[in-house]
C-alpha cells in the first residue's frame, strides 16, 4: 500500500500478555465466614471455571453481531483485549473497506468456535467479494469472570499476526513476474516456500522493474523488512519483470526435497558465480530460515577449522590430528559421537572424514582466540554484515569468543552461528579458493556492492577438496552421496541444542558446480535428514 494509507496496528503488547500464563488458570473466590461474608445485598461472586456451552455460544453470537455491523467498539468488549480487538476491528472497515460482513458460525467444539466469513471489499468504485475461514476460542475473564473472546489477530483473519495490518489501496508496490536463469517464471503456488522470497523481491524491485501498482487488500505486516502479502486484487497493475538466479529445476527439487522432514531448509549455489539456485523451507512460520537462520552449524564448520589449521602452519590434511575418546580444554570435557573409537594415529583427514570432534579441540591451545574469526572473515566473507543479496540475509557470525568456546567453535558449538546460505557459501569457498558472495538477483539490477574476501590459496583448497571427496565417499557422507557421479564432497555436522531432545542435522556438499548445505531443527545426525535433501538438490545439475 502507499506509505500514506490508513492502518490500523495490533498492539504487539499484548502478545506476551496472551502467551503468558492466561487461560488456564482460573480465578478461585472463597467465602469468608463471619463479617467479611458476602450478604444477600452484596456483590455476585465472579464465576469460575471454562465457560459452558450455552456461554461459548451467547459470547460468540454477540461478537459475530457486532462484528458484522461494523461496531468495532462493541466488539471489542466481548474480548478481553479491548484495546487491541478494537483497533484491528475499525481498521477491518475503514483502512480494509471490507463491508457486507456475514459470518457463519460452525459447530463449537469445547470452547473453540469455527466460523466462516463473506465480505464485500469496496475502494474507489471498484468492488469484489471476499471470503475465508477463521476460529475464535471463548475463556473465562480472569478479573470479570466473564466469557470473552480470547483475543489474537488471527480471529479476524487467519494471517494476520501481531503487529500487522488490514490495509485496501493502491499496493505500495507494482507487482513483480520473478523468473529464473531461464525466464521459466516462478510463483508462490507452484513454489510455496519461495512467497515470502517473492513478496520481499516485489517490495525492493518493484519499482525498479517497469511495472505499475494495482489496487489490493493485503496485510501490511509489522515486521521489518517484510512484504505486503496480497489477499486480494481489485485491480491489477502491469507487473514488471524481475529476473533472478535461481534455477526451476533445482528449486523444483528443494522445494520436494524439505517437504520430507519438518522445521528443513536448504540452499543450493553456483560456486563458480555466487549465484543462488535454489532455497526453500518447509516451516509452519513462514520463516525464511534458510537466508535468515541463525544456529550452531555442528562439524560443517570443520571446513573452517581445517582450513585454520592449514593456513596457521599447526597441521595438514596428512599431518597429525589424532583422534581420543575425550577432550579436556579449560575444565570442559569434550566427546565424540557415541560408538566412535579413538585413533591416536590419526591425521587431520582421517579425523575430517570421521567427523572427529575431539581430534580439533585438542589444537585449540595452538590457535589464538582469534584465528578462526579472521578465517572466516578474512578468507570465506563471513561475519561482516555486508552481504547483500537481493534480499534480507544472514552473514555468519563466528566471534572471537574465549574459555571453553574457543574449542567449541572449533566443532562448530559455542558462539557460532550460521544459516543453510552461509554454509553452502563456505562449501563453494573451500570448492573455488575465492569467495563470491551469494546472491539471488544479479548485481546488475540495481549496482549494489558486494561483498569481498581475499579466499584459499591452490594449496589450502586442493586439501580441502580431498578431505570433503574422501568424506563423500568413504567417510561419514558415504551413504548419502552414494550414486552422485562427478566431482563430489560433503561434510557432515549435528549441533546439540539445550532443552531439545535431538540434536540439529546439518549436511553441505557439492557436486560439479553446485554447492548445497541443508539444515533440519531437531534432525539427528547430518545424514539422517539434512543429508538427503542436499542430495536430492546435487542430483539436478552441477
Amino acid at each position: 500500500m502507499r506509505k500514506g494509507a490508513k492502518a490500523a496496528v495490533i498492539g504487539g503488547v499484548f502478545a506476551v500478555v496472551v502467551g503468558g500464563a492466561g487461560y488456564g488458570a482460573y480465578n478461585v473466590v472463597t467465602s469468608i465466614s463471619g463479617g467479611g461474608g458476602t450478604g444477600a445485598g452484596g456483590p455476585a461472586p465472579v464465576r469460575t471455571g471454562p465457560p459452558s456451552a450455552g456461554e461459548v455460544k451467547d459470547t460468540s453470537r454477540a461478537f459475530f453481531a457486532a462484528w458484522e455491523k461494523g461496531d468495532a467498539a462493541e466488539a471489542a468488549a466481548r474480548t478481553n483485549y479491548a484495546a487491541s480487538a478494537e483497533a484491528l476491528l475499525a481498521g477491518y472497515r475503514d483502512d480494509a473497506h471490507l463491508t457486507g460482513v456475514k459470518i457463519t458460525p460452525g459447530a463449537a467444539s469445547g470452547d473453540r468456535v469455527p466460523f466462516s466469513v463473506r465480505a464485500t471489499v469496496s475502494y474507489d468504485g471498484k468492488s469484489k467479494p471476499f471470503s475465508y475461514d477463521s476460529e475464535l476460542t471463548v475463556v473465562r475473564g480472569e478479573t470479570t469472570g466473564k466469557a470473552l473472546v480470547d483475543w489474537k489477530p488471527s480471529v479476524v483473519h487467519p494471517e494476520l499476526k501481531d503487529g500487522d495490518t488490514l490495509v485496501t489501496g493502491e499496493s505500495a508496490s507494482p507487482a513483480i513476474e520473478a523468473v529464473d536463469r531461464n525466464n521459466v517464471v516462478l510463483t508462490k503456488e507452484k513454489y510455496p516456500s519461495l512467497g515470502p522470497i517473492l513478496d520481499a523481491l516485489r517490495e525492493k524491485y518493484g519499482d525498479k522493474a517497469g511495472g505499475t501498482p494495482g489496487v489490493e487488500l493485503s496485510i501490511r505486516h509489522g515486521a521489518e523488512d517484510t512484504g505486503d502479502t496480497t489477499l486480494l486484487t481489485l485491480a491489477k497493475g502491469r507487473a514488471g519483470k524481475v529476473r533472478t538466479t535461481l534455477s526451476a529445476s533445482a528449486q523444483a527439487a528443494a522445494e520436494q526435497a524439505v517437504t520430507r522432514f519438518p522445521e528443513s531448509s536448504v540452499v543450493a549455489v553456483k560456486p563458480s558465480t555466487g549465484e543462488v539456485l535454489a532455497v526453500a523451507n518447509h516451516r509452519a512460520d513462514g520463516f525464511n530460515a534458510a537466508f535468515l537462520g541463525k544456529l550452531a552449524p555442528g562439524s560443517t564448520m570443520k571446513i573452517i577449522s581445517a582450513a585454520t589449521l592449514i593456513d596457521n602452519g599447526i597441521t595438514t590434511a596428512s599431518g597429525p590430528a589424532p583422534c581420543p575418546p575425550t577432550a579436556v580444554w579449560q575444565s570442559q570435557t569434550f566427546h565424540n559421537l557415541t560408538g566412535m573409537q579413538p585413533q591416536p594415529d590419526a591425521t587431520l583427514s582421517d579425523s575430517f572424514a570421521r567427523s572427529c570432534n575431539t581430534a580439533f579441540v585438542k589444537y585449540a591451545d595452538e590457535v589464538k582466540v582469534d584465528s578462526l574469526t579472521n578465517e572466516a572473515q578474512q578468507r570465506f566473507g563471513l561475519g561482516q554484515n555486508n552481504w547483500k543479496t537481493g534480499i534480507e540475509s544472514f552473514d555468519g557470525a563466528v566471534p572471537a569468543s574465549g574459555g571453553p568456546d574457543t574449542a567449541a567453535n572449533l566443532i562448530g558449538q559455542g558462539q557460532v552461528q550460521m544459516s543453510p546460505l552461509n554454509m553452502a557459501s563456505v562449501t563453494a569457498t573451500a570448492m573455488t579458493g575465492v569467495f563470491r558472495q551469494p546472491v539471488i538477483v544479479p548485481r546488475s539490477l540495481d549496482g549494489r556492492e558486494l561483498a569481498t574476501a581475499k579466499g584459499l590459496s591452490a594449496g589450502t583448497v586442493a586439501q580441502l577438496r580431498a578431505m570433503m571427496n574422501r568424506t563423500a565417499v568413504s567417510g561419514t557422507a558415504a551413504q548419502v552421496m552414494a550414486g552422485l557421479g562427478g566431482s563430489i564432497g560433503a561434510k557432515t555436522g549435528s549441533a546439540e541444542v539445550d532443552g531439545q531432545a535431538k540434536s540439529n542435522s546439518w549436511f553441505t556438499g557439492y557436486r560439479n558446480d553446485m554447492a548445497a548445505a541443508a539444515m533440519t531443527q531437531e534432525g539427528g545426525h547430518g545424514g539422517q535428514a539434512a543429508g538427503p535433501i542436499v542430495a536430492a538438490v546435487l542430483r539436478t545439475g552441477g
